[in-house]
């Protein structure tokens, strides 16, 4: 570029505002200037942001001022043009501003803005050898102050555009930003073992073990020595050490280890390690198809040839996984890179050692929990196309922000899962379908796999817009499992029911625990019990913060919202009458692990939910153990619907199907069937066929009907006549407009405004404004307007028309402090 072009840049500010920001750039940067690197940019009177630049021009803005840009930070553009339209797409898809979608989709090491608060580094080791005169007055005031703002750390060293040394030290490895700290981030460690250096070769190791040997009380510690040399393995003379905790697995105590320790005969250290399983040194062969699934990838291909996406409907445990491994590999053959979706990742943890053992250091995971560091390695390695890493990139839905340069293939794996939706903060956007965006930009091919699509998924499939492969026939030709329903009302005036639990599913579940087989059981709600209730005047004990009650928690013995988090001691007496007659009602998780050992004694129970799994690592420790076969019964929520596959479950037990069934949501009967299919697919899935205990008051209900006869088309058919008839999707679209606001009654004039603005126009497609089911959360007071179009209708045009109308409607004075939460596509 000629040195003395005024160049002026559109710069994307990680701030809600819906439009770009213009900077003049000074000429010295002239030659660095690219649309996709990050630049320093001011705004306001003192405030500095990372943002990116969008577009380069010569247009001076006559709107504003315009200000400089304070400085370039990137050799090469980290955002591609492609991610850059793809922002565009969802910002006006979703109705949501741009800065939000650069927040969503940038890592937020990426971002650095005045406000953003540094923090020194868990793991830094405080060797300040390699650190400039600059970056040693940040750590130096780092330690002193625990933690600093990018505005602080300017003033002390003087600079007024810090986030160039702020980079380099987060490259180092010397600070962390407010934002990992927010994400839980803290380094995994592990304490290792290995023999002392003097002790490594045949004649020291000899000779301290004669030594050891000649002391009768150092039994154990021979023990641990020989055990350490015997696990330890050797690659180039090199010793890789082994983990503390397989030692004391093997019976070596750990004051054996502590005293080879203190004689410095053993080197204990701790090292930190990835959260994810390292993958074999040798990656596994690729297994052969069965004939179903053989004819299933067929038409997979065949299906490709003519259209860009496919919906793979396979019973559970039909053999999907290999399907898309040999997908993948195909993909790999001709050097496209993959991107591998799921629901979530924690709860994936068998997909992903799987995925790993076929395609090692290939594989890649991107996910919001991990560090920083970890996810822009591999958002540099996408970038740059990396040819022997993370070429496949299994992620949740924020992975599909990344900068992808050669994508060839998008797995949308269990493509039903509300999961994929963002429901707070804005962009609130579905990844399944912002996928397919992608795919269309890279011409990649789309998968959607699903034992229960999307109704949808399957309407698109049957009009023929996307390829359709159904797959019915279980691996191993193992028959789905025999479903059947206990009637609880029958059972409640038999008398025969023993607290929640029928004499129908205490008889299978003995039968089954007789027959060393492990038992699933499903209940969609955590805590101990959800009302905590008056049995004179049915006062409930309610949150101070939102219309819900407070459900109890026996383990901390709280009454908590699981809203915003607010708790309670239990009351001694009713808040209203002051009666002493309180009383529990319904039940969760706790409770049916509370109770179970009373009518099933010597068994091991362990629940899986929000409340079990908050520990670090604790998901992968309950799953290994119930793999391990070390627990009878697991008790969970819906994370026991998701990507689970045991080999020795012969019974799953579904607590309490009509909680599910009385939702109040169009979307209620078809999330009911996919759950309860969903959970009673860990049944009986390598040798036998398994059982599945539905309890409910209504056992004719025919969403039971149809999960016992295993019929999701007639599931779809009924449901989907359903929709027709009422205007839903996939008929009609959905946008959603709720206003919150912390006076009830402004909100009430505030929505009813709104409301007639829009009905002029939608007319009957418009219902609401309406209270819905929780009225007031975190002390906002909500009001739901729901706007229903057709399919035919242009929705760039109704997106235009509601836009305008909330100009209107914000820009009025006593309206301003209104704020609405856009929600297109809600689920």
């Amino acid at each position: 570029m000629t040195d003395r072009i005024t160049y002026f840049v559109d710069v994307v500010l990680p701030l809600s505002i819906p439009n770009t920001y213009t900077y003049r750039l000074p000429f010295e940067l002239n030659d660095q200037v690219a649309v996709g690197k990050r630049v320093i940019v001011p705004l306001g009177r003192a405030k500095y942001y990372t943002g990116v630049i969008k577009t380069v021009h010569q247009k001076i803005p006559t709107a504003y001022q315009v200000k400089y840009v304070e400085t370039i930070l990137d050799e090469q553009p980290i955002i591609t043009q492609k991610q850059l339209t793809l922002w565009d797409w969802i910002a006006s898809y979703y109705m949501a501003d741009i800065g939000d979608v650069m927040n969503a989709a940038v890592p937020s090491n990426f971002k650095l803005a005045s406000e953003t608060i540094i923090f020194l580094h868990p793991s830094y080791e405080r060797d300040h050898e390699n650190l400039s005169n600059r970056e040693y007055l940040i750590v130096e005031a780092l330690e002193l102050q625990e933690s600093l703002t990018l505005k602080e750390i300017a003033e002390i060293i003087q600079i007024k555009t810090i986030q160039p040394i702020i980079k380099l030290l987060i490259e180092k490895k010397v600070v962390i930003v407010s934002e990992e700290l927010k994400s839980k981030y803290n380094p995994k460690y592990l304490s290792f073992v290995k023999v002392h250096e003097d002790y490594n070769n045949e004649t020291s190791l000899g000779d301290i073990l004669n030594a050891l040997e000649k002391d009768k009380r150092a039994e154990g510690q021979v023990s641990a020595l020989l055990k350490t040399v015997q696990l330890t393995k050797w690659t180039d003379q090199k010793q890789i050490p082994v983990t503390k905790k397989q030692l004391i697995e093997t019976g070596i105590s750990e004051s054996s280890i502590q005293t080879l320790a203190k004689k410095g005969i053993l080197e204990i250290f701790l090292s930190e390690i990835s959260r994810l399983e390292e993958s074999d040194d040798k990656v596994h062969k690729i297994k052969a198809l069965s004939p179903a699934q053989e004819n299933a990838f067929t038409e997979i291909k065949s299906a490709f040839v003519e259209k860009d996406i496919c919906l793979l409907h396979g019973v559970t445990s039909s053999g999907k996984t290999e399907i898309y491994v040999k997908l993948i590999q195909e993909a790999l053959d001709k050097e496209e890179q993959v991107l591998f979706l799921l629901p979530e990742i924690a709860l994936t943890t068998q997909l992903i050692t799987r995925l790993k053992a076929y395609f090692g250091d290939l594989v890649g995971v991107y996910h919001s929990r991990f560090n920083q560091n970890e996810r822009i390695e591999i958002w540099n390695h996408i970038l740059n196309n990396s040819k022997n890493q993370y070429r496949i990139v299994l992620g949740a839905r924020s992975s599909v922000f990344l900068p992808f340069q050669n994508l060839g293939l998008i797995i949308v794996d269990e493509e039903h899962e509300n999961s994929f939706k963002q429901y707070d903060p804005s962009p609130r956007y579905n990844a399944r379908d912002v996928s397919i965006v992608l795919a269309k930009q890279h011409q990649a091919k789309v998968l959607l796999g699903s034992a229960t699509p999307a109704l949808e998924s399957y309407f698109n499939a049957k009009e023929n817009r996307y390829g359709l492969v159904e797959l019915f026939e279980r691996y191993g030709g193992v028959q789905l499992p025999e479903i059947q329903c206990a009637d609880l009302e029958k059972e409640t005036k038999n008398r025969s029911m023993k607290s929640h639990f029928s004499s129908f599913l205490l008889t299978e579940m003995e039968e089954a625990l007789k027959r060393k087989e492990q038992i699933i059981l499903f209940q969609n709600r955590r805590g101990y019990t959800p009302l905590w209730s008056c049995e004179m005047c049915n006062w409930t004990v309610q949150c101070k913060n939102c219309d819900v009650s407070l459900t109890y928690h026996k383990a901390s013995n709280v009454l908590k919202c699981h809203y915003c988090g607010y708790f309670v001691s239990p009351p001694s007496s009713c808040g209203a009458c002051g009666s002493k007659k309180l009383k529990m009602l319904g039940f969760g998780t706790e409770k049916i692990e509370d109770e179970l050992v009373m009518f099933l004694p010597k068994i091991t129970v362990q629940r899986l939910d929000l409340d079990s799994t908050r520990a670090k690592n604790a998901y992968q420790r309950i799953i290994e153990d119930f793999e391990n076969r070390k627990i009878d019964v697991l008790i969970g929520t819906q994370m026991v619907t998701k990507g689970l596959d045991f080999d020795n479950v012969g019974l799953v037990g579904v607590l309490s199907a009509d909680q599910m069934l009385k939702f109040p949501d169009f979307r209620a009967f078809e999330r009911s069937y996919q759950l309860m299919s969903q959970v009673a697919g860990r049944a009986g899935r390598k040798s036998k066929r398994g059982k599945v205990i539905i309890q409910s008051f209504d056992p004719n209900h025919w969403i039971i009907q149809k999960v016992m006869q295993h019929d999701y088309i007639g599931m779809y058919t009924q449901e989907i006549l359903e929709r027709k008839n009422f205007n839903y999707p996939p008929f009609y679209r959905i946008i959603t407009l709720q206003l919150r606001h912390r006076d009830s009654n402004l909100l009430e004039v505030a929505a009813a405004e709104l409301g007639n603005s829009l009905k002029v126009i939608f007319k009957d497609r418009l219902l609401g404004p309406e209270t819905p089911l929780v009225g007031r959360v975190r002390n906002l007071f909500l009001k739901n307007i729901t706007i229903k179009f057709e399919r035919t209708a242009s929705p760039p045009k109704v997106k235009k028309i509601i836009a305008d109308k909330l100009n209107e409607f914000q820009s009025q004075h006593d309206y301003r402090s209104v704020r609405v939460v856009i929600d297109v596509d809600p689920q």
